[in-house]
């Protein structure tokens, strides 16, 4: 695979596909991308499993935080894990989300690890690396162009006020009106 460059249909499918996502180097503080990236994500109907070892027995966003993947009940299922740790770091943790039985490993913005990407390729895992599930999700949902991002796209969707918020334009089967 060519890692450089996704296909809409590749990053769609995933995004449809996944359900449950252990994010490894999760954050309790506010102003980390990993904390508004779990929110974002938590708001569009994923289950979200933060994973970090300095937070570990306490909550964020009112989810348990485990240590590591293999913490994690194994009712959960997880099926993507997704990485905001140093490249060198994503070795292991690809090793770690092989050993749980995820389908995807996801390395953030700035986080890639090609021998990692074909160990995980190799066991069937799909792998995205430098790229954010919560951008690609705004991206894929037109959500992207009300912060005046540039999603490439042309829409006549609007999404629909409830309350005081404007609400998701989802993707596949994840409306949320």
């Amino acid at each position: 695979m060519n890692h450089d460059d996704y296909s809409e249909d590749y990053i769609r499918g995933i995004l449809d596909e996944v359900r449950t996502i252990a994010m490894v180097g999760a954050s309790a503080n506010p102003i980390r991308p990993s904390y508004f990236a779990m929110k974002y994500l938590l708001e569009k109907g994923y289950e979200v499993i933060p994973v970090n070892p300095r937070e570990a027995g306490g909550e964020i966003l009112g989810r348990t935080v485990y240590t590591a993947l293999a913490d994690i009940p194994k009712e959960k299922r997880v099926d993507m894990v997704d990485i905001f740790r140093a490249s060198e770091a994503a070795g292991p943790l690809t090793d770690e989300a092989i050993a749980i039985g995820a389908r995807v490993v996801w390395m953030q913005l700035g986080v890639r690890n090609d021998e990692a990407a074909r160990r995980a390729e190799a066991a069937g895992l799909k792998v995205v690396m430098n790229r954010c599930p919560k951008m690609e999700y705004g991206k894929l949902s037109g959500e992207w162009g009300w912060v005046g991002g540039n999603s490439g796209r042309i829409s006549s969707r609007r999404g629909r006020l409830t309350g005081n918020r404007v609400q998701s334009l989802g993707i596949g089967g994840r409306e949320k009106y």
